[in-house]
C-alpha cells in the first residue's frame, strides 16, 4: 500500500522546493525594490505554509489511521496534490504578473528620465540633462531617441547663448555711444567669461576698441574743420573731448595749433571788450570781461580786465542817459 501512494509523498517534495523558491524570489524582489511588487513574496509565504500544513496533516492522517480505511482518505489525498499543483500554477502565473510589472515600470522610468531632462533644460544645466540623456540610452538602448534630446539640448543650449550675447551686445552699445570705453570693455570681458570658446564673443574687445579708434578720427577731423574755419569755440569744445583719446605724441604735434587757437580766441575776446567799452555797452564789456579773466587769468589783457572792472560795474549803475 506505501508504494501505491508514493507518488503523493513526490509532489510534497516537489511543492515543497516550489514554494521555497517563490518564497526567495519574492524575498530578493523586495530586497532589490523595497518599493516594488510584494506579491510574489506574499505568493512564497502562503506555498510555504499551505505545505507545511498539508504535509503535516497528511503525516498525522497516515500515522493514525487504520489501514482499511486508506481507500477512504485517498480522495483527500488527491485533493492535497490538487492543492499543490495549484500552487504551482500560481507561482507561474505571478512570474508573469512580476514580467508585466517590470515592463510598466519600465516606461514610467522612461517617462520620469524624459521629465527630468526638460527639467534641466528649464534650468539651463546642459551638462546635467546631457548626462541624463546618456543614461537613458544605456538603460534603455534607445539611441533615436537618445539622438533627437541630445539635437533638443544643443539648439536650446545655443539659443539661450545667442540671447545673452544680444542682451550683453545692447548694453556695450549703449556705452560706446555714451563714449564710457572702460565700461564696455568690462561688459565684454564677462561675457568672455562666460562663453570663453564663443569666436564671437572674444572678438568684442576688438570691436570696441576700433568703435573708440573710429569715434576718435572723427574727432579729429571735426576739430581741424573747425581750426579751418576759425571757429574757435567750437574747436575748443572739441579739443576737450580730444583729450580723453590722445596719446602724449599726439598732444606734443598739436600743441603748436592749440596755442593758436587759444591767442587768437584771446584777441577776439579783447577786441570785443575794447569795443564794447569804446560803445559804452557797459553791461556787454562787463561780460566779456568776466570771460577773459575766466578762461585766461594769466593774460595780461586779463589783468588790465580786473583794473577797470569796477569802473565799469560803477558806469552800468548809471541812469541812463548820465554824463559820461
Amino acid at each position: 500500500m506505501e508504494k501505491k501512494n508514493s507518488p503523493s509523498w513526490s509532489w510534497y517534495w516537489v511543492a515543497s522546493v516550489l514554494s521555497l523558491l517563490i518564497l526567495v524570489v519574492g524575498i530578493i524582489q523586495v530586497a532589490r525594490e523595497p518599493q516594488g511588487s510584494w506579491t510574489m513574496l506574499a505568493a512564497g509565504c502562503i506555498s510555504v505554509i499551505a505545505v507545511i500544513i498539508s504535509w503535516q496533516l497528511a503525516i498525522a492522517i497516515r500515522a493514525n489511521r487504520p489501514a482499511a480505511r486508506e481507500e477512504y482518505l485517498q480522495p483527500l489525498t488527491e485533493r492535497l496534490d490538487q492543492v499543490s499543483i495549484l500552487l504551482n500554477l500560481m507561482s507561474e502565473q505571478q512570474l508573469l504578473s512580476d514580467r508585466a510589472i517590470s515592463i510598466a515600470y519600465r516606461e514610467k522610468d522612461r517617462e520620469a528620465l524624459r521629465r527630468a531632462v526638460h527639467e534641466e533644460l528649464g534650468r539651463h544645466d546642459w551638462d546635467a540633462a546631457l548626462l541624463l540623456v546618456d543614461d537613458m540610452e544605456r538603460a534603455f538602448g534607445n539611441k533615436a531617441e537618445a539622438k533627437k534630446l541630445r539635437k533638443e539640448i544643443t539648439d536650446a543650449r545655443n539659443d539661450h547663448v545667442r540671447k545673452q550675447i544680444a542682451e550683453v551686445a545692447a548694453v556695450i552699445d549703449k556705452h560706446t555711444r555714451g563714449e564710457q570705453w572702460n565700461a564696455a570693455i568690462r561688459e565684454a570681458e564677462k561675457l568672455i567669461a562666460m562663453f570663453p570658446d564663443n569666436e564671437q564673443v572674444r572678438n568684442l574687445p576688438h570691436e570696441i576698441d576700433n568703435r573708440r579708434l573710429a569715434h576718435k578720427k572723427q574727432l579729429m577731423q571735426t576739430w581741424h574743420e573747425a581750426v579751418a574755419r576759425h571757429d574757435n569755440d567750437g574747436s575748443i569744445e572739441i579739443l576737450k573731448q580730444l583729450d580723453h583719446y590722445l596719446t602724449s605724441a599726439e598732444a606734443e604735434s598739436m600743441q603748436e595749433t592749440v596755442r593758436s587757437v587759444f591767442k587768437e580766441k584771446l584777441n577776439n575776446l579783447g577786441a570785443q571788450f575794447a569795443a564794447a567799452v569804446k560803445e559804452q555797452r557797459w553791461a556787454e564789456a562787463i561780460r566779456v570781461g568776466d570771460g577773459i579773466v575766466k578762461e585766461f587769468p594769466n593774460a595780461r589783457i586779463a589783468q588790465e580786465v580786473k583794473e577797470s572792472m569796477d569802473a565799469l560795474k560803477k558806469r552800468a549803475a548809471e541812469p541812463a542817459g548820465a554824463a559820461v
